[in-house]
């Protein structure tokens, strides 16, 4: 049976058989392969529930998360004070909505690293260092967001 793999960053899948490397059509991987389980509305209603799970883990043990929130439960009531248009209310509103999806996804690969074990390991450091970076760099976008519907508002 042919053993499909990865073979170098950035290269095509490809197909070991008999020791030749030939490319796979990409329009075939996965063809009636899918997880097992529930399909249609039960499917949706166990996505919101594993959602709804995750907003509440990240309450209870993100404190950055909650700080976010806060912020967030004062900054979209003052986007609609601040925005003159629907177009800069929803950017307002998408800036915050932005760092919270972020913040979610540092803390998904922080626990998925701490699950690991307390050892330092340098990919380890450099995985949560980059989810930092992003948050880092969603409230920069916030901030961007926030400062140019101001500016406009008040200087132009």
């Amino acid at each position: 049976m042919p053993v499909v793999g990865y073979f170098a960053p950035g290269s095509p899948k490809q197909v070991v058989d008999a020791g030749v490397y030939r490319p796979v059509n990409p329009n075939l991987m996965g063809a009636n392969v899918g997880k097992p389980g529930n399909t249609g509305i039960i499917r949706i209603i166990n996505a919101a529930k594993y959602s709804s799970l995750g907003l509440t883990h990240a309450w209870r043990h993100e404190a950055a998360f909650r700080q976010e929130v806060t912020a967030s439960l004062v900054l979209i009531p003052a986007a609609f004070w601040l925005g003159q248009t629907p177009v800069e209310r929803s950017m307002l509103i998408a800036s915050c909505l932005f760092v919270l999806v972020i913040e979610l996804i540092n803390s998904a690969i922080e626990a998925a690293i701490d699950r690991h074990g307390p050892e330092i390991h340098e990919l380890s450091g450099r995985a949560k260092d980059l989810g930092s970076a992003a948050v880092m760099m969603s409230l920069l976008i916030l901030a961007l967001v926030w400062g140019g519907v101001a500016y406009q508002r008040f200087v132009i």
